[in-house]
């Protein structure tokens, strides 16, 4: 507050008599001076805490008298800042007395009707809506609306018939709840300025306007009561068009777009003639370039827009037809231009023009969102003529168009593979070197995008035809190109398919690195580490004739130019490493370690390369050398920690501001629209920290207990990222971190190795993680995400469950319940996507891999719930209680067989862990597990009767009334006709197991003589090894103690028990624990003694030779 008596007279100046002195201080708050701006803000802001209602009355009295546009303008975006809530320490409007407000909403409304200067009017269009979208809905500005109907009406005064539409387009986007009372007269209005105004500004304001507010509507009779503008719409455009006002045309585009994206359904009933429009836009070769993209861009959205309209673009294959041939047009603007091939680095893109690059980019998309049944019937029809023009353009068009669309198309393309590799591979051979590293990079494109498949079917075509293109010596540019597609083709293939074809690839890179052209041993570089990630051990005949070069480069290339080269040798050095391991990389590696720790040292420039090629390459050294590489973890963390540590680079402008964030033409910054705001972000800093991040949860996983000393910094680094929404893979690996964190600290306070720390260590670090770890699943906006956020809190339980106190145990069970909710809606929305009218097959693949997903989710709950009650056994039972009713009913008959099997799982869990606390539930739950023993899927099978073993055995006589039905549906599963079908194995051996627990736990029920030697008859049991060992563990017990319906009248079932151990101790410790095992051999020994001589012949002639002679040696010896 203002006590000095000098300011207060200053203050009683500025707002009092005389207005030129106000008028100087808005002068000087824009002034270049850094001091007299700062004398002014600081006067200005004293008005503002001291007078606020004689500091807007001014702003307001100068916007609507000052002579000078620029105090004008000045006034408006003051009285924006100060009377709207975007700004909360400016927001004064609620300070204001009624009077002051009111007289500040009349003179806004005057100053619109008098102002002549566009740029300001727009301004004060600006305050207006913003004042207006806070107070309207309150009944505070009563005579906004009415004041704005008559400007719109007013036929004579373009300008503020213009200012109300805007204004219209803006309450829309902020309160349209608010006009749709006005539904009538809006439309009446929209369609009088559409159909009869003479001024195109007029025109599109209005297209704005009604574009906004048919998104506003949720209603779709309301939004059908708009259709008849539709016409009136699109002759906005063309009118626009037609008259040569590209500038407007392009407006009414972007405004279209807009639509196309946010309400494509209104669209559909015209959607013939408005996608034929715009089609014929982009075909006109005489528009301007901007014109055609943004016309393709509308028709591109349109298809995008599936969420809304799935399919409907789909339905259309002669638009698509023609939307492909623009492209393609596009892709054939491309010019010879000598540079490229004189080009220092892959990147140098000469010729390329900007149609060039945006035909690219749309193909992509365009695949992606049509999918391969519509786009590739299409390129079928159109990549012919293209191939076998003479004009080497044509050709280059149809390689790039095929490996853009390859990721969309990537299901269809895999079906008619012989065909598309064919068009490529020719084209190796074509005369123009630019049509060849087309070729190439179609191949390199394709394997990632169609691989596994083409590297398995087509290897001993691809490797041997890339290996030629590295003898392409007269062009550089192909070499280097096809040393990078070596690494596409070598990510997504088996060591063995590569294997043979080792010895040729490895020396042509060789012959490569000793390139004169950099690009060319980059490219070889990259290649030669991919073909040894994949190659793995095989790589170590080739180690000593390369790792060689490999050190020299990386202590040699030190200047600027060869920045890159030198990050290359980095990783390629690293991915050796670890492909030949630790003992044949060890003398080498030590002299690496040290390069690394001196360049780590030295001072490097904001774009250096090294720093991330280094961050990865210690990653992967570690991971070579395990705990031997501890002493170098001093050099290595600081700088990742700071990597991990960088602040994302963000801009933030309004989102219609003409202020374009991406001038930087470098693809570096990415940007996104949330609500009003265009936020932009430089990407190169989000990759350097989500690398870093990666390697911390390497370090962790690697060195386990190792790993202590930077437990502290680390976890402070990652917990607050597992809320950092600006990049997904940040998110997911701190994510991933949270767990080996704390088995780090568990494993260093086990092995005394924690710096004297104890468990107290470890529940402090559990408090900090876990509640953060479910806060962030609670705000995750990506399912993928929540799958393994739900798995990391899984691991962090098994590792500190007993630590977390009852409140940390709650908040897990309310979000397990948020979770199972929430995707609840999703499927429920799903459902309704399936009844759309545009609903196809290829929306149906799509709705397909989400159920999946949700599947995976659904799994993952499962597993956290099984390990909430494995670690706190019946005092989970009243948290049991509270999620029952989420997991009853994910056990129906209409629930997925996924969702079945984790309501079954999640109650043998509760049976197996709660013991007699458990009983309570049998009577709901067995007669379930009953019934799902004839489910159609085996895993529900598997589950169901593991389920009644669990129950035989710790049921008691509550399972007892029980045990008829049981042993009915045991017999259903073991005497299946296809029991034995590799599907239904597991089912088949816990049917096994659970009749035994009958046998066990409930003879008096049972008929003994008859149904013991059908559990006999039945061992071993071999494909479930758990349940193996267990049941054979029992068998040993029963004939331990001489069990009288085992061994049967005579010991008639004796050679079957033979058989049956002797199959089980030649199988060594696969069927039967080492204990079992000896326990056999012994019984087997007793055994021999009981048999007469020929049935024991007999017996061990049943077996097969090679368990004859193992059983000799083991019994003789």
């Amino acid at each position: 507050m203002a006590t000095d008596p000098t300011q207060l007279h200053q203050l009683s100046l500025l707002l009092g008599p005389d207005p030129t002195l106000f008028e100087t201080l808005i002068t000087h708050l824009m002034s270049s001076s850094n001091e007299q701006r700062s004398t002014a803000e600081f006067l200005f802001n004293l008005c503002k805490q001291t007078h606020p209602d004689s500091l807007l009355l001014r702003l307001t009295q100068l916007l609507s008298s000052s002579s000078l546009p620029e105090i004008r303008a000045m006034s408006a975006v003051l009285l924006r800042k100060h009377l709207t809530s975007a700004t909360e320490d400016s927001f004064l409007y609620p300070q204001l007395t009624e009077s002051t407000r009111s007289i500040i909403k009349n003179s806004l409304l005057s100053s619109l009707q008098h102002e002549t200067t566009k740029s300001i009017t727009r301004k004060i269009n600006d305050t207006i809506s913003e004042l207006a979208a806070s107070v309207l809905p309150d009944g505070g500005w009563q005579e906004l609306l009415p004041f704005m109907f008559q400007c719109v009406t007013a036929q004579s005064n373009h300008n503020l018939q213009e200012s109300a539409l805007l204004i219209f387009a803006r309450l829309a986007q902020y309160i349209g709840e608010a006009l749709i009372p006005h539904l009538a007269t809006l439309h009446g209005v929209f369609l009088n300025c559409l159909h009869n105004s003479t001024s195109g500004e007029v025109r599109i304001a209005a297209l704005n306007a009604t574009i906004n507010f048919i998104q506003c509507l949720t209603n779709n009779s309301d939004r059908d009561m708009f259709q008849d503008l539709l016409p009136l719409m699109m002759r906005t455009l063309t009118e626009a068009l037609n008259g040569n006002q590209e500038a407007t045309a392009q407006e009414a585009l972007e405004l279209l777009i807009e639509l196309a994206g946010g309400e494509p359904r209104f669209l559909r009933k015209q959607i013939v003639e408005v996608v034929g429009s715009m089609l014929q836009i982009a075909e006109a070769g005489s528009l301007e370039e901007g014109t055609r993209h943004l016309a393709i861009e509308f028709v591109i959205t349109l298809a995008e827009a599936r969420d809304r309209a799935p399919g409907m673009m789909r339905k259309l294959p002669q638009f698509v037809h023609r939307l492909f041939m623009v492209l393609m047009g596009m892709l054939l603007d491309i010019d010879d231009d000598p540079q490229w091939h004189g080009a220092e680095t892959e990147d140098e893109d000469s010729g390329e023009t900007s149609n060039y690059g945006f035909g690219q980019e749309c193909l992509d998309r365009l695949a992606i969102a049509l999918g391969g049944n519509t786009v590739v019937p299409v390129a079928s029809e159109v990549f012919p003529a293209f191939f076998t023009a003479p004009e080497w353009q044509k050709p280059h068009a149809a390689l790039i168009a095929l490996a853009q669309i390859a990721e969309g198309c990537s299901k269809v393309m895999i079906k008619n593979l012989d065909h598309v590799v064919s068009m490529v591979l020719n084209s190796f051979q074509h005369p123009h070197p630019r049509v060849r590293w087309a070729a190439i990079n179609a191949i390199g494109q394709l394997s990632t995008d169609l691989g596994p498949d083409l590297q398995m079917k087509y290897h001993q075509l691809v490797l041997p035809a890339l290996a030629g293109a590295m003898d392409d010596v007269q062009n550089p540019r192909v070499q280097a190109h096809a040393a990078s597609a070596v690494l596409n083709f070598s990510e997504n293939c088996m060591p063995d398919i590569l294997t043979p074809y080792l010895d040729g690839v490895v020396s042509k890179l060789l012959v490569l690195l000793q390139n004169g052209k950099q690009m060319v041993k980059e490219g070889a570089l990259t290649a030669l580490a991919s073909v040894a990630d994949s190659s793995q051990e095989h790589f170590q005949k080739y180690y000593d004739a390369v790792m060689p070069y490999l050190k020299a480069i990386l202590i040699n290339a030190n200047d600027k130019s060869n920045r890159m080269l030198r990050a290359k040798s980095m990783e390629c050095i690293s991915l050796v490493g670890m492909a030949v391991g630790k003992d044949k990389f060890r003398d080498d590696a030590k002299q690496v370690m040290d390069v690394l720790m001196s360049l780590q040292g030295s001072q490097m420039e904001a774009d250096d390369p090294t720093t991330s090629y280094m961050l990865q390459a210690w990653a992967r050294l570690c991971k070579c050398l395990g705990q031997d590489f501890l002493p170098y973890m001093s050099v290595v963390m600081p700088p990742l920690l700071q990597s991990a540590q960088l602040k994302p680079d963000v801009t933030i402008t309004s989102a219609d501001s003409d202020a374009d964030i991406d001038d930087v033409d470098d693809g570096s910054i990415e940007t996104i629209t949330l609500g009003d705001k265009r936020i932009g972000i430089r990407t190169s800093v989000l990759e350097e920290k989500a690398t870093a991040c990666n390697m911390l949860c390497c370090y962790a996983d690697e060195l386990k207990e190792g790993f202590f000393p930077w437990i502290d910094q680390v976890a402070a680094t990652l917990v607050p990222l597992l809320k950092f929404y600006f990049h997904e893979e940040v998110r997911k690996a701190a994510v991933s971190a949270m767990p080996e964190l704390l088995g780090s600290a568990k494993l260093a306070v086990e092995k005394d190795q924690s710096q004297g720390h104890n468990e107290s260590y470890i529940k402090q670090l559990s408090d900090y993680i876990v509640p953060a770890l479910v806060e962030a699943l609670h705000k995750e906006p990506e399912v993928e995400i929540c799958v393994s956020m739900l798995d990391s809190l899984t691991e962090c339980i098994q590792v500190s469950g007993p630590l977390l106190d009852e409140s940390q145990v709650r908040s897990i069970v309310e979000e397990i319940k948020q979770v199972i909710t929430a995707s609840s809606v999703r499927k429920q929305e799903r459902v309704e996507r399936i009844k759309a009218e545009d609903f196809d097959a290829e929306e149906g693949e799509l709705l397909e891999e989400e159920n999946e997903l949700e599947e995976e989710l659904f799994d993952r709950v499962g597993d956290c719930m099984g390990t909430l009650i494995k670690t706190f056994k019946a005092s989970f039972l009243p948290f049991f209680d509270e999620l029952s009713p989420y997991i009853t009913p994910m056990s129906g008959k209409d629930k997925t067989a996924e969702e079945r099997r984790i309501a079954i799982c999640i109650f043998d869990d509760v049976v197996e862990h709660f013991k007699e606390a458990a009983l309570k539930y049998y009577g709901t739950y067995v007669p379930f597990l009953l019934e799902a023993c004839n489910d159609e899927n085996p895993d529900v099978r598997q589950a169901a009767v593991y389920g009644i073993g669990i129950c035989a055995e710790l049921g008691g006589s509550v399972f007892k009334p029980l045990v008829g039905e049981a042993l009915s549906q045991l017999n259903a599963v073991i005497s299946d006709p296809n029991a034995h079908h590799s599907d239904n194995t597991m089912a088949y051996d816990n049917a096994v197991s659970a009749l035994g627990k009958i046998c066990e736990f409930h003879r008096d029920s049972i008929d003994a003589a008859r149904i013991v030697p059908a559990w006999l008859s039945c061992l071993p049991i071999k494909n479930d090894l758990i349940e193996a060992k267990v049941v054979h563990d029992q068998l040993c017990s029963m004939v331990e103690r001489s069990d009288r319906e085992l061994f049967g009248s005579n010991n008639q079932y004796l050679p079957k028990i033979v058989r049956v151990f002797a199959e089980v101790i030649c199988a060594g410790k696969e069927l039967a624990t080492e204990q079992t095992g000896s326990r056999m051999i012994n019984l087997l020994r007793q055994l021999q003694q009981m048999l007469p001589p020929a049935t024991l012949a007999s017996t061990w002639s049943s077996l097969e030779p090679q368990q004859q002679l193992a059983l000799q040696s083991i019994l003789s010896s």
